[in-house]
């Protein structure tokens, strides 16, 4: 997929509609966020884009339960202006904090929809605000922070949406990612340019004042650690943006976690003159397709992780870490690949990664040491990676799906299969629920090309059941055991939400939103909303009520991929239909 998709220049002029924030909202005085709530929210409050540092996207809300959920209800509904919608919202005390598409910011009643403030950001020409897909915005002490498309990170009122202070971090690349706040500061991730490293940062700010603390260049230097892994690419051609979902954070280690997408141009070939100019197992173009562990308070590396070395084909494994308390007990029947030493039932501090491109692994939170791993969603000879020593967790690319010389055309595995929305994990069940498309790529290599591919797109697998084209997974992290509990033929772009109710919610690209039970995938609730369904999905409460919210919208090219590979399982998209759905028990 593109990722470069904004041009910033110029200081932006801020026009501000703004209105009291009313007692029901708040109750009150704002109380400040500190870091102390930051690590552990209130049950009520949706603080991060997963809810928790963590990534778990678990809500401890069980007033919604598998016996009461049949009688869900909307709530309210707010209709949105036109534009991209890839973003979840963040509630705080009875607000809900939104990034309107065309990249303005609304405090809303989290109870009613009503509009408390909205910052409607005026863009210099040149900047498609409509086009802006910011993942996240992030809140700390009394500021709300939003990554811009014209490339400010912006600090606002909480309360008021008034402007505190703004730092220029890029040219516009910043919009693409999400932010995290943590130890006091604002990280931001962002796409970068193809064969430009300037933009392939993840950057730290003060988030009190805004300056910046640290960066981190996430393709390494001739002389770092890594730098020989690009060959002879000159340093500034190096490029691979860390600009999918934010990373994760463990306040006792003061550590980072964060995920970098695919190198660019996206084909060896095209990179690097010849398929095999870097080697074919890791390290190979890092810190692409790898997890990165960062020191928040200096942004110095701690360790990496790559699971696909020298990528060829754009198979991203960008988003979210998430950090899990398990015993590891992989079991063989489930899982490819494990590592020899591991002492079978111990408890350990574990990083999971589902890859967008496919893969599943998992490695020791505190030193990055290969656990183990598992082709994701399915095993398959098209598959994209392999693991080459399951005692170091050193990976490969499938030679059989490289891309030996120009015009080359290859089918590999997998594309997209799990996109820009989250998956969530259920401490009480010890699981992931994943949504996945059990799809694959066609892809020609055409050197010609500024990105060195040519016709490109998505498929089924082959040999794959288009009435299941889209999927959960159930994953017990302890064992690697996969159970697709719920299967359909329509494409999804809707982020999982587990909850204490023992209920995964999702939405799909057919307007359907539905609750799970958790066990086994039994549909207990649906419903039909207005349009399509992007990430979002979230629960909080106020006043001791519980609710259930989505955002529909449109995404970019994980939108239009799904929508083109399930073909006639659905009437056409409802695409331009953004608005805010939220339910709750009547």
């Amino acid at each position: 997929m593109n990722k470069l998709y904004f041009v910033a220049s110029l200081f932006a002029v801020v026009v501000l509609r703004a209105a009291a924030i009313p007692v029901a909202a708040q109750s009150g005085a704002f109380v400040p966020v500190s870091e102390a709530i930051e690590a552990n929210p209130d049950p009520a409050d949706w603080l991060h884009i997963s809810r928790t540092y963590n990534q778990h996207r678990f809500s401890p809300l069980n007033q919604i339960n598998k016996g009461n959920v049949a009688q869900l209800r909307m709530a309210w509904s707010r209709g949105l202006a036109a534009g991209t919608q890839e973003s979840t919202p963040i509630v705080y005390r009875g607000v809900m904090y939104v990034i309107a598409p065309s990249a303005s910011i609304q405090a809303l009643d989290a109870t009613n929809g009503d509009l408390i403030w909205e910052y409607d950001r005026q863009y210099p020409p040149g900047i498609v605000a409509r086009a802006a897909r910011s993942k996240s915005l992030g809140i700390y002490q009394d500021m709300i922070y939003f990554g811009a498309p014209d490339g400010f990170l912006v600090a606002l009122d909480a309360r008021t949406g008034k402007l505190r202070w703004e730092t220029k971090v890029d040219n516009g690349q910043i919009t693409a990612g999400g932010l995290l706040v943590a130890d006091g500061k604002v990280i931001s991730n962002r796409t970068c340019q193809q064969a430009k490293r300037e933009f392939c940062f993840i950057a730290a700010h003060d988030a009190k004042t805004g300056k910046e603390v640290w960066k981190f260049y996430v393709t390494a230097a001739p002389g770092e650690q890594g730098g020989d892994s690009w060959g002879n690419v000159a340093v500034d051609q190096r490029a691979a943006g860390p600009w999918g979902l934010p990373g994760s954070y463990d306040p006792l280690r003061k550590v980072l976690y964060w995920g970098v997408a695919n190198p660019n141009p996206y084909t060896r070939f095209k990179r690097h003159g010849s398929y095999d100019a870097v080697p074919l197992s890791s390290p190979a173009d890092l810190y692409s397709n790898s997890t990165v562990a960062l020191n928040v308070e200096t942004g110095k590396l701690v360790w990496y992780f790559q699971e696909l070395p020298g990528d060829d084909w754009d198979a991203d494994h960008n988003h979210e870490r998430i950090l899990v308390r398990t015993r590891v007990n992989p079991d063989p029947r489930f899982v490819k690949w494990i590592n020899p030493a591991l002492t079978a039932g111990t408890e350990q501090d574990v990083v999971i990664t589902v890859a967008e491109g496919g893969g599943m692994f998992a490695v020791a939170q505190g030193t990055g040491q290969f656990l183990w791993a598992r082709p994701f969603p399915f095993d398959d000879p098209n598959i994209n990676l392999n693991v080459v020593d399951v005692k170091t967790g050193r990976t490969a690319v499938n030679p059989d799906k490289l891309f030996k010389k120009d015009g080359d055309t290859v089918l590999e595995c997998y594309h997209n299969t799990r996109g820009l929305w989250q998956i969530a994990y259920h401490p009480g069940k010890n699981s992931l629920y994943v949504p996945f498309h059990d799809q694959c790529l066609s892809m020609q290599a055409v050197n010609s090309s500024p990105t060195g591919y040519g016709p490109r797109t998505g498929v089924l697998r082959p040999g794959a059941d288009p009435k299941a084209y889209m999927g959960i997974a159930k994953i017990d992290v302890a064992t690697g055991e996969m159970r697709v509990i719920y299967s359909q033929p329509q494409p999804t772009n809707g982020s999982a939400l587990a909850t204490a109710g023992d209920l995964v919610f999702f939405g799909d690209l057919n307007r359907r939103l539905r609750a799970l039970d958790a066990d086994n995938g039994k549909v207990l609730w649906e419903t039909v909303v207005g349009g399509i369904i992007v990430n979002s999905t979230i629960s909080y409460a106020v006043n001791g009520k519980q609710y259930i919210m989505v955002f529909t919208g449109s995404a970019q090219s994980a939108t239009t991929g799904p929508l083109g590979v399930a073909g006639n399982a659905m009437p056409p998209a409802v695409t331009g239909h953004n608005a805010i759905y939220v339910f709750a028990l009547p």
